[in-house]
């Protein structure tokens, strides 16, 4: 019965190795599908700017269309000023 039992608290300890292993597996494919997703964002983000920066270049999209539509989306001070944007009013 000693034995059995020696066996079993083996085998549930093996268990709890093996869950803990797959957590930090699954902890780690999370992490990079994460950074997968960033990467990806970011890039879409960067290949927006470049297409919209050569349509006002080329005369398709109005850069004044362009400025308002960045006036009204960016709020933070240093995101307006590298488009050359004044502060927002903190009154609204």
């Amino acid at each position: 019965m000693a034995e059995l039992k020696t066996r079993i608290d083996s085998l549930e300890a093996r268990l709890a190795e093996l869950k803990a292993r797959k957590a930090r597996i699954d902890a780690r494919k999370r992490t990079v599908e994460s950074r997968r997703e960033r990467k990806e964002d970011a890039r879409r983000k960067i290949l927006l700017g470049a297409t919209l920066q050569q349509q006002i270049a080329a005369g398709a999209i109005d850069n004044a269309t362009v400025h308002t539509w960045l006036d009204t989306a960016l709020a933070r001070t240093d995101d307006r000023a590298l488009f050359g944007l004044p502060p927002r009013d903190p009154s609204g």
